[in-house]
């Protein structure tokens, strides 16, 4: 059995790992990890044959040739090898976890830092026990700073991830009901996501967070501190506009009675960023530029050249519609701050495309209901709903348009498509909703 400072010197040689037989880079090592119906060591063969240097394997039964490597377990060998190569770094590790707007924060304090530091960052939604370690593994020698998201659906997960990234420096965006079937209740969510505040407050780790949230200026409880907010805050910041671009003001200084201080150019930041929602995660990645000691008008330039094209707050034109598509993922408190936007924005023809909002648990049914109560209140005519539980709802009401699937959704839309509307168009990623693109 290798151990994991002898795996590492054979990473040094070839620093590029794969766990995914589709994606096979030549003089890759792949590591063979199992799942519910797969099992990778059955594929360490082929890996090698393919081009991978190396294959880690943890059934003795497929180690039958020099480039197979044998370990006990492949997946703690992953995270172990991930965390020792973290170790040789003496660099600001960044970690960024939260119910709403981690992958977008996280993107737009890459772009800040990368201003002036050699940066490394997340890729996609790479997150979680796996995502981390093969984040960290991609991470090159030369990096001078390393942004980590990192996601949880149950409790001490993201203590777990802590102990293999050994963050310097956290943001907890926000903590709002999400994933609520994994942590049983909503004290389970706030627990879980706090476990970053515990790993920075032991080991002497500096926290940044919106003081004008009042869970998460409870839960801190640390000098090493740097906040942004409204009020009370080392960056301050409010709303300039978000019809629909979100755009705003800033400062370090207190006394709002000061123009100068708000009015510079460097100041004024308008982004490609659709909704108010956002206006707390670019404040967040001015509170760590202006930390690292960014030039004040390269973060402004940073976070106006910063365009989202992940089927986050991206705004989209096609031949009939504006659309606003924020596909990727919802939960109850991201959808109502998506609809309570969208109200804001002045529009004579405006519709919403909503998706349900999965893993829930018990409090699901009644969740989905306030967004049918909210969108009533709000006034918008045109809805339509797609996946079960909204299905089940409307099915009790004439109301609302509504549709199990995204393919029945798409039948309908072209036999009726809309012209000429601003359309929001938000679900979890499991309803694929912007498979229904095409025919708006």
């Amino acid at each position: 059995m290798l151990k994991t400072k002898e795996l590492y010197e054979i990473y040094k040689k070839f620093p590029v790992i794969t766990t995914d037989t589709r994606n096979l880079p030549p003089h890759s090592i792949f590591f063979a990890l199992k799942g519910e119906k797969f099992d990778g060591n059955e594929f360490a063969g082929k890996a090698v044959e393919s081009g991978c240097e190396f294959a880690v394997v943890d059934n003795a039964k497929y180690a039958n040739n020099k480039q197979i490597i044998l370990v006990d377990n492949v997946l703690k060998s992953l995270q172990e090898l991930a965390n020792y190569h973290r170790k040789q770094f003496n660099i600001p590790i960044f970690a960024i976890t939260g119910t709403n707007g981690k992958t977008t924060t996280k993107e737009l304090i890459s772009s800040v830092l990368a201003k002036k530091f050699k940066t490394h960052y997340t890729k996609g939604n790479l997150n979680n026990h796996i995502g981390v370690p093969i984040t960290l593994l991609s991470m090159p020698f030369d990096t001078e700073i390393a942004i980590i998201e990192m996601g949880a659906n149950h409790p001490k997960e993201i203590e777990f991830l802590c102990k293999i990234a050994e963050p310097t420096h956290g943001l907890i965006t926000n903590i709002g009901k999400a994933h609520i079937q994994g942590f049983g209740s909503f004290e389970g969510v706030i627990k879980t996501k706090s476990e970053l505040y515990q790993h920075l407050i032991k080991n002497g780790g500096i926290i940044f967070y919106n003081s004008d949230n009042e869970i998460l200026r409870k839960l801190e409880k640390t000098r090493k501190t740097e906040t942004y907010g409204t009020k009370n805050a080392d960056i301050l910041g409010f709303e300039v506009s978000a019809e629909p671009f979100l755009a705003i003001k800033w400062t370090t200084q207190p006394d709002k009675t000061i123009e100068p201080l708000w009015s510079g150019k460097d100041r004024h930041i308008q982004t490609q960023l659709i909704g108010s929602y956002n206006f707390e995660n670019v404040l967040a990645a001015i509170s760590v530029g202006v930390h690292f000691q960014i030039d004040k008008s390269l973060i402004k330039q940073a976070l106006e050249e910063y365009k989202s094209t992940n089927n986050r707050s991206q705004y989209q034109k096609t031949e009939a519609n504006d659309l606003i598509l924020d596909a990727y993922n919802a939960n109850p408190s991201s959808m109502s701050a998506a609809l309570d936007n969208f109200s804001k924005i002045q529009s004579d023809s405006k519709m919403v495309i909503l998706g349900d909002m999965l893993e829930l648990g018990e409090i699901s049914e009644n969740e989905h209901f306030n967004i049918l109560k909210k969108v009533e209140t709000a006034n918008i005519k045109n809805a339509i709903f797609v996946g079960e539980i909204f299905f089940k709802l409307c099915s009790k009401s004439s109301a609302y348009i509504s549709f199990k699937k995204w393919t029945e959704c798409a039948e309908f839309l072209i036999q009726n498509k809309p012209h000429n509307k601003l359309i929001l168009i938000k679900g979890s990623r499991g309803i694929q909703l912007e498979k229904i693109i095409p025919h708006l």
